[in-house]
């Protein structure tokens, strides 16, 4: 019988203990961390997320600004905006809401970012300090996919660990994170995409299989062998006449098919979601507490 990983009472328990950090943090005196967002344009997935985001800054007492721009403004009005966030001492840390309207490149902007103040850890200078085991801003879904793994104490080290999609902002970073020497990490990594021969011969040797290839329904139960652990990174949203509001999502993973086969699993939604966002507001609390020195 599989057993669900469930992000949505990892991420509550994890917000009730940020916030009892928040109130040590203004007992004491101290600033209340800041967690700034921008969003260019009115890309309705983006939307959504940076109202989670600014809800959950709400409930865990941090401090959030929201600064909105019309989807024609030009990079360097963007990239005057970034450099203002960047020297401004209220702000901890700040994220850019991607993906960005065509005319911008993201490359640019990202590397506009203070790595000081880059809680979205995408700055190649934490990707580096990441990869050489330093301390860093770790990407937020990694960083969530790690500390699901650690809460439910699953175990990794010498186990084979295969990764689906090379993403930078997935399925890279989990990966040296797995292969690190580090608890919760130790395993052999495997990386699949899309030039890969005989996917399924490699997933069927995972004890971890973490999918973050965006293809709805990819996974299926001849690709998984029986006891693995599987986290579902996908999110799609297909319609169906069964919700109330027309809509319902779907993940990477063939969930009903495959978790009979489990002994873990991250269900879509519930899963690794609900982590990407708190490990945000993680980030910026270390920010805040200048815990991470560069």
């Amino acid at each position: 019988m599989y057993q669900i990983i469930d992000g949505k009472k990892i991420s509550a328990e994890i917000k009730i203990e940020i916030a009892k950090q928040v109130e040590e943090i203004i007992l004491k005196g101290e600033k209340r961390p800041h967690l700034a967002a921008i969003l260019v344009g009115g890309d309705g997935a983006s939307e959504t997320y940076v109202a989670h985001k600014v809800k959950a800054c709400e409930q865990v007492g941090f401090k959030s600004t929201m600064v909105r721009f019309a989807e024609d403004i030009s990079e360097l009005e963007l990239l005057s905006k970034i450099d203002d966030l960047n020297n401004d001492s209220d702000i901890d840390g700040f994220i850019v809401q991607l993906p960005l309207p065509k005319h911008f490149s993201e490359e640019k902007i990202i590397r506009a970012i203070n790595p000081k103040k880059d809680v979205d850890g995408f700055h190649p200078e934490n990707i580096g300090r990441m990869t050489l085991g330093l301390p860093a801003f770790v990407s937020a879904t990694p960083f969530g996919i790690v500390e699901l793994l650690k809460r439910y104490k699953i175990e990794t080290s010498g186990k084979h660990c295969v990764v689906l999609g090379r993403s930078n902002i997935v399925g890279k970073p989990i990966s040296i994170l797995m292969s690190q020497k580090a608890e919760f990490a130790n395993a052999t990594v495997t990386v699949c995409h899309s030039r890969t021969q005989n996917i399924k011969e490699i997933t069927k040797q995972a004890d971890i299989l973490i999918v973050a290839l965006g293809q709805q329904g990819f996974v299926t139960a001849d690709m998984v062998k029986n006891g693995a652990t599987v986290i579902d990174v996908g999110i799609h949203r297909v319609k169906s006449d069964k919700t109330k509001s027309g809509w319902k999502l779907l993940g990477d993973v063939k969930f009903d098919e495959v978790a009979e086969k489990c002994s873990y699993i991250t269900p879509v939604p519930g899963g690794v979601g609900p982590m990407t966002i708190v490990s945000l507001l993680k980030n910026t609390l270390l920010a805040a507490q200048n815990k991470i020195e560069f």
